[in-house]
C-alpha cells in the first residue's frame, strides 16, 4: 500500500518563505562584502547651470591609473591600485586594504561637452567639471513691458 502525505499548503508557504529568505541573504551579503574595498567607488553628482560636477572617492589610486570616458550619456570612471609585495616573513592580523581595478558607471543628468571637461585629483577625491552643451543651458527671455 502506497504512503500518502497530506498537503499542507502553509507548510508549503512556510518554506518557500525560508527559501526566499536565503536567497536574499545571501545576495545581500555579498552586495555588502563587495562595498568594503576598492569594488565600489562612492561618488557623488550635482548639476549647476552650466555645468555637471562629479566628485569621486579613489583612495591610493594613482593619477595616472585612472581613466575616465563619457560614451552615450554614460560616465564611466575607472581606477586601479597595484598590489603591493605581501611580506612572507610577516604573520598578517589584519589584511583588508584591496588591490585591483575599480569601476563605476552613472548616467549622467543632461548632455556634456567632453571637450572642454576638466578633472582634477587631490587628496583621494577625483573632481570632475563637465559643462553643459550650449542647447541644455537654461535661456532667459526677458519680458517688454509696454
Amino acid at each position: 500500500m502506497a504512503n500518502l502525505t497530506v498537503f499542507d499548503p502553509f507548510r508549503e508557504m512556510a518554506t518557500l518563505r525560508s527559501m526566499m529568505d536565503q536567497v536574499f541573504d545571501n545576495m545581500l551579503t555579498r552586495q555588502l562584502e563587495g562595498w568594503r574595498g576598492y569594488e565600489w567607488m562612492a561618488l557623488d553628482m550635482y548639476q549647476t547651470n552650466d555645468e555637471v560636477v562629479v566628485k569621486a572617492v579613489l583612495p591610493g589610486v594613482k593619477p595616472e591609473d585612472i581613466h575616465i570616458s563619457v560614451a552615450n550619456g554614460v560616465l564611466t570612471i575607472r581606477g586601479e591600485v597595484k598590489e603591493e609585495k605581501v611580506n612572507e616573513d610577516a604573520i598578517y592580523h589584519i589584511r583588508e586594504r584591496r588591490s585591483g581595478m575599480i569601476t563605476r558607471s552613472v548616467q549622467l543628468p543632461v548632455t556634456v561637452n567632453v571637450d572642454k571637461a576638466k578633472a582634477e585629483y587631490e587628496n583621494g577625491i577625483l573632481t570632475l567639471i563637465l559643462p553643459k552643451v550650449e542647447e541644455v543651458r537654461p535661456k532667459t527671455i526677458s519680458v517688454k513691458v509696454k
